[in-house]
């Protein structure tokens, strides 16, 4: 079998997705760090998150004319309908609780245009960074869930499936520190399994990662689906 190309995601994302005057939205936008790749390529975002914190630290980083946020579901975006050209799932979709996976993608389809883009970047449940959190929490259920969700919108009128790609990215980690630090700020509900694991995550991490510019990196094995609104 041929290996999966090693891709950056923001390369990615450039190439598959037309961003300049483009009007997007990135739904699960943490730190916004997406939404500002975005904005600086030509298009106009809002950042949508459901966590009051994330949104708060989205806020706080320099904001440029073209990004703007706000704190709501997925499921239930403060949008008019058919206000958009692309919506964004980055790293974010198999977060939304399974149950309402199918009705966050039918949101989408409902304030994309026709023609619109559906943008889903997923992390698989393969790979050394995964085994290194799954003892935290185990992925796997909800992230092939999340992709029976996307299949499922693909084929049942909404949209058309323009692409699926395979690739490993690049990550980058500064410290065992920041690596904890990133494992609660996803969901802080997992501060207690990563405290009390502390000691055997800082060994796994330390283990697996590729150590080089004074930094740790690993390559994450990722999908990317492409779905066009009908």
């Amino acid at each position: 079998m041929t290996e999966a190309p090693l891709l950056k995601h923001t390369d990615v994302l450039r190439d598959r997705l037309p961003l300049r005057g483009a009007r997007v939205a990135d739904v699960g936008c943490g730190d916004g760090s997406l939404v500002r790749v975005m904005a600086r390529a030509g298009a106009w975002v809002l950042g949508v998150d459901p966590g009051p914190r994330q949104i708060a630290r989205a806020r706080a980083a320099e904001p440029a004319d073209a990004e703007a946020y706000v704190c709501a579901p997925g499921e239930a975006l403060p949008l008019r309908d058919g206000c958009l050209d692309a919506l964004v799932y980055f790293n974010a979709l198999h977060h939304v609780p399974v149950e309402r996976q199918a009705a966050a993608l039918a949101e989408a389809a409902r304030v994309l245009r026709p023609g619109g883009l559906l943008y889903v970047q997923e992390p698989l449940a393969e790979g050394g960074y995964f085994e290194i959190m799954q003892p935290v929490e185990d992925e796997t259920d909800v992230r092939a869930h999340a992709y029976a969700a996307l299949k499922s919108a693909a084929a049942g009128g909404d949209f058309e499936e323009e692409a699926e790609v395979v690739y490993r990215a690049p990550f980058r980690v500064k410290s065992p520190e920041a690596f904890l630090e990133g494992l609660i700020a996803v969901d802080p509900a997992r501060r207690p399994a990563v405290e009390a694991a502390e000691a055997s995550l800082r060994q796994a991490f330390l283990a697996a990662a590729e150590q080089r510019d004074e930094s740790f990196w690993f390559e994450i094995p990722s999908r990317l689906n492409l779905l066009r609104r009908h």
